[in-house]
Parts: structure tokens; sequence; C-alpha cells
């Protein structure tokens, strides 16, 4: 009988292989990659928290007298009314630029004065080194004019009063003056004239501000 060799059985390639291979080439590429963009770091921080704390800015108006709650009644050309108050800067800051502010409403005869001299007159004094007494009109330290004389309508824009610092908790004693001024009128048959400045209402609102203190580097 003739001798046939068997066929060889056909091996067939599992399709897997390669891609092992190429998975196992990818964790090594990534691990090598890993080592590279490692790096050292360190820290460190204070063990006490550092504190900071703002200032306070305020100002506060008290009346020395009447002050400004009573009203002003019956004023006649030429007179002058002192009013006294303290302003205190009462904040932790050091404060600059105290102004005076006056809102007028009523009428405008004694707010504005236009071609004339007739409105009401303003005057801001301050006693240093001392108080006032609202009494006599005495200032026990030293009396400075800070403010005008001044028409109302001027004061309807800030106008300063102290334009340098004031200190914290510093008292600033002033006077506040209303003056009518002298003028003359004529009263014929009981009629009161054009224009006339008799009889008249203004109501007065003083407005006091300051700003903070210039703002400072520090070292330390």
């Amino acid at each position: 009988m003739p001798n046939h060799a068997l066929p060889v059985p056909h091996r067939r390639r599992s399709p897997w292989r390669p891609i092992a291979l190429a998975a196992i080439a990818v964790s090594a590429v990534v691990a090598v990659g890993g080592g590279v963009w490692a790096t050292l770091s360190a820290t460190t921080a204070n063990g006490t928290p550092e504190q900071v704390t703002t200032g306070t800015l305020k100002l506060a108006m008290a009346a020395n007298g009447s002050g400004f709650d009573q009203a002003i009644a019956n004023m006649a050309p030429g007179d002058v009314v002192n009013r006294y108050v303290d302003l205190t800067s009462g904040g932790t800051l050091d404060a600059q630029a105290l102004t005076l502010q006056v809102a007028a409403t009523g009428s405008a005869g004694l707010v504005t004065d236009g071609a004339t001299t007739r409105a009401l007159r303003v005057t801001v004094r301050q006693c240093a080194n001392g108080t006032w007494t609202p009494a006599t009109g005495l200032c026990g330290g030293s009396a400075t004019t800070l403010l005008g004389p001044v028409p109302l309508s001027t004061l309807a824009s800030a106008q300063s009063l102290i334009p340098g610092v004031v200190a914290a908790g510093a008292v600033q004693r002033l006077q506040i003056s209303v003056q009518l001024p002298d003028q003359t009128e004529t009263t014929v048959n009981g009629v009161l004239p054009a224009a006339t400045i008799q009889g008249l209402t203004a109501n007065l609102t003083y407005t006091f501000a300051e700003t903070q203190r210039t703002a400072t580097t520090t070292n330390s």
C-alpha cells in the first residue's frame, strides 16, 4: 500500500496577541512618562493667623445750649443769632477736610440774594482749647473764624471749615451765627412793600462732613 503522509494541520494565529502586546507597550510608555513628570514640593505656613482689622470714621453732632433744635423767630434787619454745636470725630481713623453745607427751603428772599444783599448770612467760628458759653457767647479758649460771613445760598454747596487733618477723637466746638443784614423798607398804610423781607420763613438743615485721612503705606 502506498505510504501517504497525513497532512499537518494548520495552526491559526490568535488575533488577540498583537493587541495584548500593544497594550503592554502603551502601559510601559505611560509608566515611563509618569516618572518623567514627577516633581518635589514643599510648603510652609504661619502657625498664628495674621489678624487684619479696619478702622472707623464717625462724625457726631451734639447741641451746646439750644443748638439747631430751637427755632429762630422774629428776626429784624441787623439781628444776629448764635447757636452752638460740638462736632466729635469719634472713629479710630484720623479725618480731614471738614466741610459745612446747608440745605435751605422756604422764602427765596431769605435764601437767594440775586442782585441784592438782603438774604441771610452765616458765620462759623471755632473755640480752640476751651468751650463756648451759650448764655454769653464767650469762648473759654482761642476763638477763630472758620467761615463767613457768607450768603446762605453759598452754602448750597459744601464749604471748607478745616482743610487739614482732624484727629480721631477730636471735638470741634463751633458757633454758628445767622444774621439778617441791615436793610431799609417802608410799610405804607399797613401794606408791606413789594419783595419785602418781612414775614418770611426759611428752613435750614446743616450737614457737616469729613473724609478719611490720606491713605498710607507702612513697613514693619
